[in-house]
């Protein structure tokens, strides 16, 4: 599942005028797998939290976080009647950004908030630290807008919930996530 994945996005990043090398692809798939698997990380938080009677504040602020700018989902209006959902949620594609407003949106709005978790943290051992110095080392490569958003919608295929899937995704690809 994953092997195949990256070959895709190994594909669409090669007709990409920004990603020249094996290298970029590398990174650039990175920084995008980081923030999908750090979404799935504070729902996992949440979810604890929750159970155990607490509360979980988020570290990415809701207009960052991934289900809101890379993969806004259709709501669905009622469960079928056997009360389980059949299906991932669809993409919303009136709410998904493309092109160059996804372009805009990453290097304007993402990438510069990101970058200032680095100032912010309390100490240089937290996440918003690591955050932070991630993200001021790093510069959005992939030029076309549409080609992120296919990068993006791959991506967003990929759980990592469970531990099964956290196993999977670190006996294939160790070298894609320094967490």
């Amino acid at each position: 599942m994953f092997e195949q994945t990256f070959k895709n996005i190994d594909d669409i990043l090669h007709k990409d005028a920004g990603c020249g090398s094996e290298l970029d692809y590398v990174e650039q798939t990175s920084w995008v797998l980081f923030l999908k698997y750090l979404d799935d990380l504070e729902k996992d938080k949440a979810t604890a939290a929750e159970l155990s009677g607490k509360s979980y504040t988020n570290i990415i602020a809701p207009e960052f976080q991934w289900s809101v700018w890379a993969a806004p989902k259709l709501r669905q209006a009622q469960l079928p009647k056997n009360g389980k959902v059949s299906e991932p949620a669809e993409l919303d594609h009136h709410k998904a950004l493309t092109g160059d407003d996804l372009a805009d949106f990453v290097n304007i709005k993402l990438f510069p908030y990101l970058k200032k978790f680095k100032a912010d943290a309390e100490s240089a051992d937290t996440i918003e630290y690591k955050i932070g110095e991630i993200f001021s080392e790093l510069k959005n490569r992939i030029q076309s807008g549409y080609n992120l958003r296919e990068v993006i919608n791959r991506i967003d295929e990929l759980r990592f919930r469970t531990h099964a899937e956290k196993h999977e995704f670190k006996q294939h690809c160790k070298w894609y996530l320094p967490l």
